[in-house]
């Protein structure tokens, strides 16, 4: 990290701008060991289609310490070109805890803090609890991320309340950014998130079939982390373009990407109302179409029916962007070995 702790605010101001993929693991054929080459061609490629950041995603079977070498591995191969988020997804607290420190001297510059399934607050005080836990016990910057997928619902109705945040922005200085995916999909999150604390925090809109044209009421200077790079590099430079004046012709493109972006929801709508996981099959799959590694995820790996992954390709061709000719059996087997 380029920064200390008392500075991350400061640091996220200046440096937390633009747009964020995420980065999926990648295996050896037997799943033993993380595949290093196949992480580094990911890295470069994300880093090629313009990409500031990446999530070093592990809601997925890996361990602190493989997902230390991932995040060693892809600060390698980035070569100071992005920037790299720790995902604080492992199945406890003191895990993420151990996680976070082991990223950190491999090389995260920042966090984004999820939830395990396994924590299961009723007071705001315990979310406060655990969310300050972890801040507390990192050095990192620390992304906020509040979204239905929690639960925390049962708490109240937003979620994480404005009323929680002001507390975290307040007593936590090394909290430093939200991603505010609260009421998704509807965009009630980002535009209550930016009244209320666009002074303090860096106020984030991941989702990008909405951020985009938000861009032409809203300063948002980030956007992330979210699979938008297996549309390639459509989205980093649509994302200047509206940063830099350009709304006009970042819609332009957003228009012609709509295929890719239907195809996208039509699938995500398939299984996530119903189970609150993302399927990362599905994204590995879809980085595979756009040029990524691809390959098989560790057991509990979730299924991707074949007719989702002929729309996910149809989706792509007809936004005329960048999709392999590769038969979708090659996809399990991956691009680079190890």
């Amino acid at each position: 990290m380029d920064y200390q702790k008392n500075e991350a605010r400061e640091w996220a101001r200046e440096h937390l701008t633009g747009v964020s993929g995420v980065s999926n693991p990648s295996f050896t054929a037997d799943l033993k060991k993380l595949n290093r080459n196949a992480i580094a061609h990911d890295i470069n490629k994300i880093a090629e289609l313009g990409y500031d950041y990446t999530l070093i995603m592990a809601e997925t079977a890996i361990t602190p310490e493989e997902n230390a070498e991932f995040t060693a591995v892809a600060r390698e191969a980035s070569a100071g070109r992005t920037k790299l988020f720790f995902h604080a997804a492992f199945p406890s607290l003191e895990e993420n805890i151990r996680a976070a420190r082991l990223a950190e001297q491999a090389g995260a510059d920042i966090a984004l803090l999820s939830y395990p399934a396994q924590f299961w607050p009723t007071t705001e005080q315990q979310i406060y609890d655990y969310t300050k836990s972890f801040c507390d016990a990192v050095d990192m910057a620390v992304m906020l991320f509040p979204i239905p997928l929690w639960g925390f619902e049962r708490v109240n109705p937003a979620g994480m309340s404005v009323a929680l945040i002001r507390r975290m922005v307040d007593t936590i200085p090394n909290v430093v950014a939200i991603k505010a995916e609260q009421g998704y999909p509807q965009p009630i999150g980002i535009v209550e998130m930016m009244h209320h604390f666009k002074d303090d925090i860096v106020v984030n809109h991941p989702i990008e079939n909405q951020c985009l044209p938000l861009m032409d009421v809203m300063d948002i200077q980030f956007s992330g982390t979210s699979n938008t790079q297996w549309m390639s590099d459509y989205y980093p430079k649509a994302f200047k373009l509206a940063r830099s004046g350009q709304w006009e012709q970042a819609m332009e493109s957003f228009w012609a990407t709509m295929p890719a972006r239907l195809a996208n929801d039509s699938v995500g709508a398939s299984y996530m109302p119903g189970i609150s996981t993302l399927n990362r099959t599905s994204w590995k799959y879809q980085d595979w179409l756009a040029g990524f590694n691809g390959g098989a995820l560790r057991h509990p790996m979730t299924r991707l029916p074949d007719k989702h992954m002929k729309a996910l390709r149809a989706g792509l061709k007809a936004a005329g962007l960048p999709c392999t000719d590769d038969p979708d059996e090659a996809f399990m087997a991956g691009r680079i070995q190890a």
